[in-house]
């Protein structure tokens, strides 16, 4: 998959449905009674990638102070959702060593990479920020989980909402419809290719989590290490 042509693509869409209807609000943001959680395993940005979204973040706030902004504790990207949220999952029901064996299988000896943020894209629910990778070690992980865990019965639901190809980290969803649009997609365009940093990626965390990854839900299971090269 040409990720450029993909998350440019996103863009496009976001733009006309934007302008012609509105955001997707997301109705579960502020509700005290979204139960739903999950394992994942994911790629936390250093601080310094992190504080350089922070003042994009800062911009959009002046314009529309109300969206939903994750904060740099929130940051992250997905290598798999393992198990989706969901309400009613239970942490305590499930064998954490048996998984813990089934992703140190998939990600033996596969060695650290870059990823490099640069630009934003969106959807009509959320923005993101583009991350792009040169070698082929987050595809190869990826594989990996899906053929070991299709050898096992242990519940999850790879692929299960999509089948995850990108590198993009969500920053923003909407909890209103964009008042001020002329001004909101101008901020947008302006960051469109802007240059947030490259970054090296030498291990995973696997956690457990709620659906946006808020720190105060969020508990660490274990980290996965990668070859040095």
């Amino acid at each position: 998959m040409n990720l450029s042509e993909h998350y440019k693509n996103l863009f496009s869409e976001f733009l006309n449905k934007v302008k012609s209807t509105n955001v997707l609000v997301d109705e579960l943001i502020d509700s005290e009674n979204d139960n739903r959680y999950g394992i994942t395993l994911l790629i936390r940005p250093p601080i310094f990638i992190k504080n350089k979204i922070q003042i994009f973040l800062d911009d959009l706030r002046k314009i529309e102070p109300i969206q939903y902004y994750y904060r740099n504790s929130d940051i992250h990207i997905t290598v798999m959702s393992i198990i989706s949220c969901y309400n009613g999952f239970d942490l305590s029901k499930i064998n954490l060593e048996d998984y813990f064996s089934v992703i140190s299988k998939s990600v033996e000896k596969e060695k650290s990479f870059a990823i490099n943020f640069e630009g934003i894209t969106a959807t009509q629910s959320a923005i993101m920020v583009q991350g792009f990778w040169e070698e082929n070690t987050l595809n190869n992980i990826r594989d990996n989980l899906r053929e070991n865990f299709r050898q096992t019965h242990l519940e999850q639901s790879l692929d299960k909402r999509y089948s995850i190809k990108t590198a993009h980290s969500t920053i923003v969803r909407f909890r209103n419809d964009i008042k001020e649009k002329d001004k909101f997609i101008e901020l947008l365009e302006k960051y469109k290719n802007y240059n947030f940093g490259k970054f090296g990626v030498n291990e995973l965390e696997f956690v457990a989590n709620d659906w946006y990854q808020k720190i105060e839900k969020v508990k660490l299971l274990k980290t996965f290490k990668l070859e040095k090269k």
